[in-house]
């Protein structure tokens, strides 16, 4: 495991997202385990303070699978390690949920009362397509699918697909939560998705900015990112 996240950096991060009064928080640093691990610290923290359901909300499994092996603090290692499966844990009198970018994953959070979510964490990462047009994708290819196999000719099917606005994943959850992170895995949002919203960015300043420089031809960042190197 690569560097930790110090314990003074950590609770001065979790105390300046404690100290901000704003509903919706990005997170847009290049550091996405330091970056989720404050967070989950700070959602920890919270639901010892104001009970209820708390929703992590990651762009897949693979992704959730890496913030597990590789977020900055041992214990966010460890709650998420033992989230994967179950994807529902108690954590004193409030309840912990994971879910992905997918609507048949939501069927863990989607009948929650709105009145009980208390915080969520959302990580996507922008490099891949609009979730929504995936999900809506992988569902027209079921129905033409299961048309098929009732004997109907490909050309007399119809699929009527409800559309989905591209931010579903995100606005309905920041809608109902008083309080949400959003991480930008490598890079920011397009703009004007998150403006409806009334984000407050918040950078933390032991995050260095990733200054790059060219020596014979070769391009090397001063702050390398070995995290995000697969193993």
């Amino acid at each position: 495991m690569s560097s930790q996240l110090s314990k003074q950096d950590l609770y001065e991060s979790v105390k300046t997202l404690v100290e901000s009064d704003a509903q919706l928080i990005h997170l847009a640093q290049h550091k996405l385990y330091t970056l989720f691990s404050v967070a989950f610290q700070y959602m920890l923290f919270r639901s010892t303070k104001e009970a209820g359901a708390y929703i992590i909300r990651v762009q897949d499994a693979k992704l959730a699978q890496k913030l597990a092996r590789k977020s900055k603090d041992e214990s966010t290692r460890k709650f998420l390690q033992q989230l994967q499966i179950p994807r529902k844990i108690k954590y004193g009198k409030s309840t912990f949920y994971l879910d992905f970018f997918n609507i048949a994953s939501w069927n863990l959070t989607k009948n929650l009362n709105p009145a009980n979510i208390k915080g969520s964490i959302i990580v996507r990462d922008t490099t891949e397509e609009s979730p929504v047009k995936q999900i809506m994708a992988l569902q027209a290819e079921a129905a033409m699918n299961e048309a098929i196999l009732e004997g109907r000719e490909e050309e007399d099917i119809k699929i009527d697909i409800p559309e989905l606005p591209e931010d579903f994943y995100f606005s309905h959850l920041v809608e109902a939560s008083p309080k949400s992170i959003f991480i930008a895995f490598d890079e920011v949002l397009e703009e004007g998705v998150l403006e409806p919203f009334n984000p407050t960015a918040i950078n933390f300043p032991f995050i260095k900015k990733d200054v790059q420089k060219t020596i014979s031809g070769v391009t090397i960042s001063n702050d390398l990112d070995w995290d995000k190197i697969d193993e």
